[in-house]
């Protein structure tokens, strides 16, 4: 093209050349004058086309790859948005819509941002089952899993490919008509050229005004996270409509005339951008099918669409799946409530919730703040291992002294106000080491800790090698290892079963785990327990090596679990005063206890003749007599030099009503034994269930069956969770979220599987979630919120585990102990009640260096929590967002700010 219209100009140059006659010296000083400077200006111009047409060819590759293939004429309005962020921190927008004019480049900003709100739908037919081009693309359709929330699969690009072909003949237009103009100025050019002239000029505006340059260019857009152009493609696009629109604007030429025509154009695009503006909503209900609208006004407060719609693209099977999640959402949110308590409402009838808990402060995701948070280290006491409910020293010096012997010291004292500084890293903190490996070592850097290594080291808990902490798998009841200890119980007394009967175990007073730990090699999962208190970051340290743990303590309140929860309890050597306080400790356990499950307490008492183990022998088998336990057996590990007692709980009520002394109490009836939240310890024991229907009548299905299986109490006459009779409503919950995590979280997110262990559901339903990962090498700690409908039980009954938890409050775990976090419409359930910002510094706190969030929500509450993430330095992989839903998946980086916040 460089040669052309270099031998073009060169012949026109000529002609005018001859044409003015003489042949003088002066004449010919003039005419090479001329040519100089017209030659320059036609090497600038053809420099100038070369990279706009450059800029163009990307700008349109990258919407043809963002986009599917192209099917036809999206509808009127249409809006798709994804971004798929990169490490280059680049995202790729595509808009389509009808062929109408552009509006003005300050409003396409505008536009964009309306874009990323996500909105949009798809119009009807086979089009809609086309095959995305890229598999970040499919991952975004999966990952929504939404039939209102799926990428728009009709690409642009026959449109693009247009706009593209269009600019380079608008620019060459332009080019052509300068260069006349330099022409006729050297050369003082005669009538002939100058008709010729205006002819071309106006061939090039009938072009114009065919399909204007703005709107040519509006086509598609690369754009940065800010909303701008690449800064180097911005340049040379920028110097080429400079040296248009002064082609353009010389009225000498007929420009004046083409950028009247073109100010036309813009107006009217004007106004019809004015009229979107004032009308979203009529243009949007004018894209949606009626069937979506029907889904959408009956959809209740859980948002039932995003959490169980499906467009799968299998025929047959994707139009069952859709149709069954229709159906889901035919009950409103009364129905909801009128089906489940909430742990908040149980607790709120055993005791007086905390004064003011109900009064936070409402409207705390104003991101006005947000966005101008100045982040600061924490200057607290606990340095890089701070867990604020924990760690709250003001609160702890006003208690008085006998509240320090039932342990209160150890319990949770919340701040009035979650922290919203940033916890340290550790010295020399290190990515932690995979699992299974870090099973047996773990960095020392990351837990520089101690105190267990000189107390503990001869009972092989943990000992120092080099820059490593090692676990030789000992314990205090079980020096040569816990899988002989493991076997060791399973022998002793017949119905424990590890794997089948027995699925899910609380550990008390775990050490660091390594129970817990070798449990999993046996196909169990287990909750460890211990407080934070002098022997230092025990719990940190089973967190670092990949097996769950939570700080707590056995205290004056409940456990954060519900009633008859664990099949069996285990206790080695924990040095709890069961007896003490008329046995209201070990009755805690009978209430989370599986009616006929099995309560394993290895410790000094049951082998040892000294004075004060045989008193605590004689007060604990008075109490478990008393509690109706069956002494099961009392068996010797000859290897290991202990001996373990076996009690299993009554499974009928036969026992209590025939003692003759009625200590401890029977529970009044209206005490409600699932009130788990900040419920204060009361020494009586619940009845068990004995009708068929009741939770705990009978065990459940052997693992793994149980955890596809609804529990055989689940009611078809009442309604679930999401409207639906309880039995099918966790089925499809079930398959939901099989195909959410097959389709797009194992492949789609872009997540190193091989670096995730520790995983968290921040927003469990029925456990789902977790059941879908049970193959992979990861454990889920399933936290059900206080005040969401309490479904807890249902994740015990199937062989999973979890707890209570508010998430105005934190989350009682060491900093940097998950690896990937899952939050399902959590964000804007949280905006209810309280600030946004500290729940999002507790994410911050809580996920190690190198882990992730998923988030789910409505498209508002993802941007939101999307900005404070990047304020914080997280790398954004990917956002997605349609019809107001939208998924984010950011990963932690190691950035710490530099100021730390000022002493209190």
């Amino acid at each position: 093209m460089r040669d052309r219209s270099s031998m073009a100009g060169g012949a026109r140059g000529s002609r005018a050349g001859g044409k003015r006659g003489g042949g003088g010296s002066a004449s010919s000083s003039s005419a090479a004058a001329s040519a100089c400077v017209y030659y320059a200006t036609t090497a600038l111009l053809v420099a100038l086309c070369v990279a706009g047409a450059c800029f163009l060819t990307s700008t349109s590759g990258a919407a043809s790859s963002s986009s599917a293939a192209a099917d036809g004429d999206a509808a009127a309005g249409s809006v798709t948005a994804y971004r798929h962020t990169t490490r280059s921190s680049f995202a790729y927008e595509v808009t389509r819509e009808r062929a109408v004019p552009a509006p003005p480049r300050g409003a396409a900003g505008d536009a964009s941002a309306a874009v990323g709100a996500g909105t949009g739908s798809d119009e009807e037919g086979a089009e809609e089952e086309s095959q995305p081009k890229s598999a970040v693309a499919a991952a975004a359709m999966a990952v929504m899993d939404d039939p209102h929330a799926k990428p728009d699969d009709r690409g642009g690009s026959d449109e693009a490919g247009m706009g593209m072909e269009e600019e380079h003949r608008v620019s060459a237009a332009a080019m052509e008509d300068v260069k006349g103009e330099d022409g006729d100025t050297a050369g003082g050019a005669e009538a002939s050229a100058e008709d010729a002239a205006v002819k071309e000029q106006e061939a090039v505006l009938e072009e114009k005004l065919e399909m204007p340059h703005e709107q040519a260019r509006a086509a598609v857009e690369e754009k940065n996270l800010d909303g701008g152009i690449e800064e180097e493609s911005n340049a040379a696009g920028q110097r080429q409509r400079e040296e248009e629109q002064s082609a353009l604007d010389d009225p000498a030429a007929g420009g004046g005339l083409r950028r009247e025509a073109q100010e036309e154009t813009q107006i009217d695009a004007d106004e019809r951008a004015s009229e979107h503006e004032q009308q979203p909503g009529e243009a949007e209900s004018e894209q949606r099918q009626p069937e979506e609208e029907q889904v959408r006004s009956s959809a209740s407060d859980t948002n039932v669409e995003a959490a169980f719609g499906d467009r799968n693209g299998d025929g047959g099977d994707g139009d069952k799946a859709s149709a069954v999640d229709e159906s889901l959402v035919g009950e409103a949110r009364a129905e909801e409530q009128r089906a489940w308590a909430t742990q908040a409402d149980q607790s709120h009838r055993e005791k007086d919730r905390r004064d003011g808990e109900s009064d936070v402060a409402a409207g705390g995701g104003e991101s006005g703040e947000e966005q101008q948070q100045e982040w600061r280290v924490c200057n607290v006491k606990a340095g890089a291992d701070y867990i604020p409910c924990l760690d709250n020293e003001k609160a702890i010096k006003k208690l008085r002294p006998e509240n320090f012997r039932r342990y209160e010291h150890r319990e949770r004292h919340c701040p009035d106000e979650g922290p919203t500084c940033l916890v340290p890293l550790p010295a020399g903190y290190r990515r932690p080491i995979e699992w299974p490996k870090s099973r047996d070592m773990i960095w020392y850097s990351n837990v520089p800790h101690t105190k267990l290594v000189e107390v503990k080291g001869h009972q092989n808990w943990v000992k120092v090698s080099g820059q490593h902490l090692t676990f030789p798998g000992g314990g205090t009841q079980f020096i040569h290892g816990a899988l002989h200890y493991i076997d060791f119980l399973q022998q002793s007394v017949r119905g424990i079963g590890w794997g089948k009967h027995t699925r899910v175990v609380l550990d008390v007073g775990c050490g660091v785990a390594s129970f817990g730990g070798y449990l999993f090699e046996r196909d169990v999962v287990t909750v460890s327990f211990a407080p934070k208190d002098e022997h230092e970051a025990q719990v940190q340290m089973a967190l670092e090596r990949g097996i769950p743990a939570i700080s707590a303590v056995m205290g004056s309140k409940r456990l954060p679990f519900p009633s008859k929860a664990f099949d069996l309890v285990h206790c080695a050597r924990c040095r709890v005063p069961w007896h003490a306080d008329g046995g209201a400790l070990l009755l805690e356990l009978n209430r989370v206890l599986r009616p006929g499950g099995f309560f394993v307490w290895s410790a000094t008492p049951v082998y040892q003749k000294l004075p004060e183990d045989v008193e605590i022998w004689k007060a604990m088998t008075s109490l478990t007599k008393s509690m109706c336990w069956e002494l099961a057996g009392i068996k010797k590990d000859r290897l290991n030099g202990i001996a373990a007692a076996f009690y299993r709980k009554p499974t009928t009520n036969e026992c209590y009503e025939g003692r003759k002394r009625q200590q401890p109490p029977m529970c009044s009836d209206d005490d409600d034994a699932n009130a788990a939240w900040y419920i204060r310890l009361n020494s009586c024991m619940h009845r068990v269930p004995t009708a068929t229907t009741e939770r705990g009548a009978r065990w459940p299905a052997e693992w793994p069956r149980r955890v596809r299986t609804p529990p055989y109490w689940l009611d078809a006459t009442r309604a679930g969770v999401y409207g639906k009779p309880e039995p099918e409503d966790f089925t499809v919950d079930y398959d939901h979220w099989r195909r959410i995590v097959d389709k797009s979280y194992l492949n789609g997110l872009g997540i190193d599987w091989s670096r995730v262990r520790n995983v968290m559901d921040m927003r469990a339903a029925y456990g789902g979630f977790a059941a879908a990962l049970r193959e992979k090498k990861v454990w889920v700690m399933n936290v059900v919120n206080v005040d969401a409908p309490d479904t807890l039980p249902i994740i015990f009954e199937r062989g999973l585990f979890g707890i209570y938890h508010d998430w105005c409050e934190s989350f009682s775990t060491y900093p940097r102990t998950y690896d990937l976090l899952h939050a399902d419409h959590l964000f804007s359930k949280i905006k209810e009640r309280c600030a946004v910002l500290p729940v999002v510094v507790e994410v911050d706190r809580i996920v190690r260096p190198g882990g992730g969030i998923i988030v789910r929500d409505e498209a508002g509450a993802v941007g939101e929590v999307e900005k404070l993430l990047r304020s914080l330095h997280w790398d954004v992989r990917l956002t997605f967002s349609k019809n107001d839903e939208g998924v984010l998946y950011a990963e932690k980086s190691d950035w710490r700010p530099e100021l730390i916040e000022e002493p209190l």
